[in-house]
């Protein structure tokens, strides 16, 4: 998960490079990245059932080989055809890593899958933090090209050899959770899509990760519209730009935020959790429209941003599990995973917002806005709702447990 996560999380680093390069419409470059999000997210049904037939490390070792292959041809790149080539080639192979680690976090850990899943999910949130600077320098002495193709060799080679030590639990190696309230028997993809709080948890997860994939794939831009770009952060003990400096500690608070609530949805349910998460990724993008032209606002609030934003994956995937259980998990949450394509779609049309308007803060309010819906659907909507669901089934509120209470 650590390895694959460049090709999302330092889009935003070689997209000024590429545009200066080759002179092209800032957003025809980022339909790479729209691609490579909507491959990644609308195949991973399809890779589930490919968990389920052939095993986690086959799956994974695939997946490496087609990261490293997508840096590589983002280096030889010369048209924008090639780019998006890239990002199918990327799309796929991420698809195939993130999925099935995912998948396999929520079958062994039953008990604690907020936590587990947030700690697999925080490989991919910060992974990159490492390796920002290493590239960033790469890029800045002039060759974004070289930086590709490094990086691929380097980033494909440590997921298929990872491969080899990954397996999922053997049938009756793992059981029901006794603490969290979760089903006592497996839904099939299409049941779950039969139900009502399928189809609410994906209209909450495509508002909650619009803001926060927005942010992943504009930061760079929005830093050199915004004036903050190139301004040094000092902190005595050492000073760097603003914007590699933003990025390292967006890394950072990402990967902390996947297991942090994921453990805080273990202890007081899901639910709450969406809402005060929700909550604060929604105000901190309308504070970060608001003052984003200071450099220390800015850094600091799209690390609150990314503190608020990284935790979508850990909290939906839980829930689906506890919702539909984890025999079909694979399928099941793949299809839900589709709503990071859906949000992805949003990624050009931020570009075309700001220049009708002249302004980041509208497409930034209008993510929050969108935040702010999820939150309330949390509590509101999404609460209820799974109440009756388990309720329907005859799952019952293991005694003293917090999770749901």
């Amino acid at each position: 998960m650590v390895a694959a996560a460049n090709i999302q999380y330092a889009w935003t680093l070689f997209v000024p490079e590429i545009q200066k390069t080759f002179g092209w419409d800032r957003a025809a470059i980022q339909v790479a990245f729209t691609i490579f999000v909507v491959v990644q997210t609308w195949l991973t049904p399809i890779e589930g059932y490919f968990i389920d037939k052939y095993g986690p490390s086959r799956v994974v070792m695939f997946g490496g080989l087609m990261t490293g292959l997508a840096w590589i041809i983002n280096s030889y790149a010369t048209s924008l055809s090639g780019f998006y080539l890239g990002s199918v080639a990327g799309g796929i192979g991420v698809g195939c890593v993130y999925a099935t680690c995912i998948n396999n976090a929520l079958k062994w850990f039953p008990d604690k899958r907020g936590l587990a899943v947030g700690l697999t999910a925080g490989g991919y949130g910060a992974g990159s933090a490492l390796t920002i600077i290493p590239i960033a320098n790469m890029i800045s002495q002039g060759s974004y090209a070289q930086a590709f193709f490094t990086f691929g060799l380097i980033q494909g080679g440590i997921i298929m050899l990872a491969a080899i030590g990954l397996r999922g639990p053997a049938k009756g190696e793992v059981v029901y959770s006794t603490k969290v309230l979760q089903t006592r028997r497996d839904y099939t993809l299409r049941e779950a899509l039969r139900t009502p709080v399928f189809w609410v948890m994906l209209l909450m997860f495509t508002c909650t990760v619009t803001g926060g994939l927005m942010a992943v794939a504009q930061l760079g831009v929005i830093a050199q519209d915004l004036g903050v770009k190139e301004f040094q952060v000092n902190l005595y003990f050492f000073a760097m730009a603003a914007l590699p400096f933003a990025l390292m500690l967006d890394r950072v608070m990402n990967g902390i935020s996947r297991p942090l609530f994921g453990y805080i949805s273990d202890r007081i349910g899901r639910e709450k959790t969406m809402f005060i998460a929700f909550s604060m990724e929604g105000i901190g993008i309308v504070a970060l429209g608001y003052f984003g032209t200071n450099p220390w606002a800015f850094v600091i609030l799209s690390g609150i941003v990314f503190l608020a934003w990284g935790e979508v994956y850990s909290l939906f995937s839980a829930t689906a599990a506890d919702t539909f259980g984890s025999k079909h998990i694979g399928k099941i949450y793949g299809v839900l995973y589709c709503a990071k394509g859906f949000a992805a779609l949003f990624v050009p049309v931020g570009n075309l917002l700001m220049q009708a308007t002249g302004t980041w803060a509208t497409v930034l309010y209008t993510v929050a806005v969108m935040d702010l819906i999820a939150a309330f659907l949390a509590m509101a909507v999404l609460r209820p709702m799974l109440k009756r669901h388990h309720a329907a089934q005859g799952n019952v509120q293991p005694a003293g447990v917090l999770a749901h209470a």
